[in-house]
């Protein structure tokens, strides 16, 4: 996946950029930056001569006279009537813009295009980056050159869909019940999920789909937009009454929030594009070949962790948690996380929030006793913080009222007994980062769970929108935090999955995906949100046998199969295990440790059923050397005999040895005699599991079994 070079492919003009089967081109030949191209690498034998033509249209009747080129920003100056890249104006004026190519530069993996409009003085620059994998990575800014103070309503990156893209996903959801897919055939008007929660939400779209009619998990044509943004964001589909369609995606701006001085420059959070001529998957494979290359990327083997919230909630006791380290050392855990309690009149969510310092009541000798006992055991030791949050029961709420946010004199509704935190205020930034710096310093804390409970309402610093200001706080929190404490990991919890995107990906090291540890949501949850976020990245945890967030039960086979496709832990009161569910646990944190090498590398497969009642999904290894698969019996199946189950991305040519494993128990089933492959280890051609497959045993439903698969 070596990328090629920008290749000048007609009269200094239009450019590609291509890697991994991905080909993107822009020309400047009217004068404006315009994506004319983006999708499956065309081959060196295309006449790019012939191709413009092909691309160019022609001018309907009842239109402007000339052939339309709106470029990338879209202007209505050239006779565009959708959407704008550019919105805003100077006290009324310079709202509409026409911008002129001033420079171009391309380097063997990027194109820069600086434009300007000197009657409305700004000018404005994309950044246009092709990854190895074959992701484009457009950053854009504006910069206000003229006099007076521009008022930036919006800047969003857009890009053209070719006509056979006709469907779009993205993804909706609610605590407990995060990235839900909604499928639904691309109309006339716009498309737009809009985010206003301060945060990504629960209800996020990580990405962004346009899908043409056939694509589904490894066929078809997918094209994807992300953004690297943390905080209020906008995506859209657009399809004009003339048939253009275009993806936009874009940070969406609360009043006042870029309004830019004389030469000052609003930067627009990056938008990671993505084109897949092998349907959903081979999108997947393209963000993770991404991600995963990045310096910041997890590296080390995700350890096996154990939280103890759902054990102990508030009550913190040291005899109970040295109990529950000492249990979860003989299992095998590799890092015990001491979860919300721990600190200064933390007895329940009404107080507390803010005062980041060990509470001598329930501490008496501090953490490190506690500490002392996780690492006899074996264990690194990670604490819970909430650092964006303040309860009004506190000392730094009693202290410094001025600092939440707040506007017009009213103080915001409470959530979770809650209030914000501005960290745009540098007292309340230096406090949060002073006080979780003391902890680190004076323990051995490598790691921290950083929750964010609550919706921003009102978020006004000094009584205007802060939203922006807050989650550039946020990352600056993460960075300096990780500065002073080499070694120190992040995990992005926002009461569950509230806070997982691409943006937050750069500075955490693991999220929370949901707050729900049901297996049967879980099983939902995680595979949608893997469309986007590697599974290392993704914490997935065996919960209680009864779960408190659904009231269902679930056995233990059935949970660990699924907290095992993720970076896997425990939140479950292991102290009350029987001997039989230890020594499965035991055997399962083996297995996860043994396998966690493929899980968190590979190249993630989904195979679509053809009804509702079964998950399949496994991990393949990039040389197709060894693979590992899930058949997740959701509901009852439909008939007496279950659709058979097909195995793809494997080898076609190579043989392999197909074994049911259990690591931890059997899953239940009603039948008079199994499929004879569960039983005895057969063999079978790559070919051969892809189209033929292979007969699930009658399982129960709410169960699952584990296929490996190595070649021979």
């Amino acid at each position: 996946m070596v990328p090629q070079p920008a290749v000048l492919l007609q009269n200094d003009s239009l450019l590609e950029l291509a890697a991994n089967g991905v080909s993107f081109q822009v020309d400047v030949s009217s004068g404006t930056p315009a994506v004319v191209y983006w999708g499956q690498d065309l081959g060196p034998a295309t006449r790019t001569e012939d191709l413009t033509l092909l691309m160019q249209d022609g001018v309907p009747q009842s239109n402007v006279d000339d052939p339309e080129v709106p470029g990338i920003w879209r202007e209505n100056a050239r006779g565009f009537l959708g959407r704008p890249a550019v919105l805003g104006h100077r006290d009324s004026q310079d709202w509409s813009q026409l911008f002129t190519v001033t420079n171009v530069d391309a380097t063997s993996t990027s194109l820069v295009v600086d434009s300007v409009d000197r009657a409305a003085g700004l000018s404005v620059s994309v950044s246009f980056e092709m990854t190895p994998s074959g992701v484009v990575l457009i950053s854009q800014t504006l910069t206000n050159t003229g006099p007076g103070s521009f008022d930036l309503n919006e800047l969003t990156t857009w890009l053209p869909l070719p006509d056979h893209a006709v469907e779009t996903m993205d993804f909706t959801g609610r605590w407990l019940k995060e990235r839900q897919p909604q499928r639904r055939p691309i109309q006339v008007g716009t498309w737009s999920r809009e985010v206003r929660e301060g945060r990504s939400s629960h209800d996020y779209t990580v990405v962004q789909l346009a899908l043409s009619a056939e694509a589904d998990y490894q066929n078809g044509s997918v094209w994807s937009t992300g953004l690297l943004w943390s905080g209020n964001t906008r995506h859209q589909v657009e399809r004009l009454a003339s048939g253009q369609t275009s993806i936009g995606a874009g940070e969406l701006l609360l009043p006042g929030e870029a309004v830019l001085p004389p030469g000052a420059t609003y930067t627009a959070p990056t938008v990671a594009a993505t084109f897949s001529a092998t349907g959903i998957d081979g999108m997947t494979d393209k963000l993770y070949r991404w991600l995963r290359a990045r310096p910041e990327h997890p590296s080390s083997p995700r350890p096996l962790t154990l939280n103890v919230w759902e054990a102990v909630y508030f009550d913190h006791d040291l005899v109970k948690l040295g109990e529950l380290a000492d249990v979860a050392g003989e299992i095998g855990v590799e890092r015990f996380v001491l979860d919300d309690g721990w600190f200064l009149g933390r007895r329940n969510d009404f107080a507390g929030l803010g005062d980041w310092v060990v509470d001598a009541a329930v501490w008496p000798d501090g953490l490190g006793p506690l500490i002392d006992r996780v690492h006899a055991a074996g264990m690194q030791f990670g604490l819970w913080f909430e650092g964006e949050m303040v309860n009004v029961d506190s000392d730094l709420y009693r202290t410094h009222p001025e600092w939440i946010f707040q506007a017009g004199g009213r103080i915001p509704p409470e959530s979770r007994h809650q209030q914000v935190l501005d960290l745009g205020h540098p007292g309340a930034y230096a406090h949060v980062l002073g006080q979780v710096d003391a902890i680190l310093t004076e323990y051995d804390v490598s790691y921290i769970k950083w929750d964010h409970n609550r919706v921003l309402t009102e978020a006004a610093h000094l009584g205007g929108a802060g939203v922006r200001r807050q989650t550039d706080a946020v990352y600056r929190l993460f960075d300096e935090l990780k500065r002073r404490h080499p070694g120190l990991e992040i995990e992005s919890c926002s009461s569950g999955g509230g806070r997982v995107d691409l943006g937050m990906a750069a500075h955490a090291d693991r999220f929370w995906t949901s707050d729900c540890n049901d297996a049967l949501e879980r099983q939902y949850i995680q595979r949608y949100t893997q469309f986007a976020i590697p599974p290392e990245m993704l914490g997935s945890h065996i919960g209680p046998t009864h779960s408190h967030t659904t009231g269902r039960v679930h056995s233990l086979a059935f949970r660990a199969i699924t907290a095992l496709f993720g970076h896997a832990g425990i939140e479950w009161d292991v102290t009350e295990t029987t001997d039989a569910e230890r020594l499965a646990l035991r055997e399962w944190a083996s297995y996860y440790k043994r396998k966690r090498g493929l899980l968190h590398s590979g190249r993630v497969v989904r195979v679509a059923q053809p009804d509702d009642a079964s998950f399949v999904h496994g991990v393949v290894a990039h040389d197709c050397s060894e693979a590992l698969f899930a058949y997740v019996q959701l509901t009852p199946a439909g008939g007496s005999h279950p659709a058979r189950f097909l195995l793809p991305g494997l080898d076609p040519d190579a043989h392999y040895r197909i074994r049911l494993v259990e690591p931890a128990g059997t899953a239940g089933t009603t039948q008079a005699q199994t499929p004879p492959w569960t039983t005895a280890d057969i063999e079978a051609s790559g070919l051969a599991l892809a189209l033929v497959g292979l007969r699930p045993p009658i399982l129960y439903p709410e169960s699952a079994i584990l296929i490996e698969l190595e070649r021979l």
